[in-house]
């Protein structure tokens, strides 16, 4: 089992930036998918950003391309996501999830693990 918690949401006017972490316990690897996706009030669930198990690749939905990066530091059990040049549009909760083997780093149900989430608000 694995247990996933993200810190670092909040409120954050537009244009400004925020990190949020993911914090890993339980049977961790270093081997496992991480990603990020988010969800707004009436909106599906979307695909933010993953990152390997080396974290030598990553990826980023279109939406979030060039502002958001993803990383890691796997001697922490820790995944960041450094969210820059944020916009109203991006008030969602953020939610952490690994995957062993993940079939589409893009499909939620491809993750085994999911954190609680963190509510990020971005006003205007």
């Amino acid at each position: 089992q694995v247990q996933l918690v993200e810190s670092g949401g909040g409120l954050v006017q537009a244009g400004g930036s925020l990190r949020l972490s993911c914090a890993a316990s339980g049977r961790t690897s270093s081997n496992y998918y991480m990603g990020w996706f988010r969800q707004a009030p009436g909106k599906e669930r979307e695909f933010v950003a993953a990152i390997t198990g080396s974290g030598g690749s990553t990826y980023y939905g279109d939406s979030v391309k060039g502002r958001f990066t993803i990383s890691r530091d796997n001697a922490k059990n820790t995944v960041y996501l450094q969210m820059n040049n944020l916009n109203p549009e991006d008030t969602a909760v953020y939610s952490c999830a690994a995957a062993a083997r993940p079939y589409s780093l893009a499909m939620a149900s491809a993750y085994d693990y999911w954190g609680q989430g963190a509510q990020v608000t971005v006003s205007s």
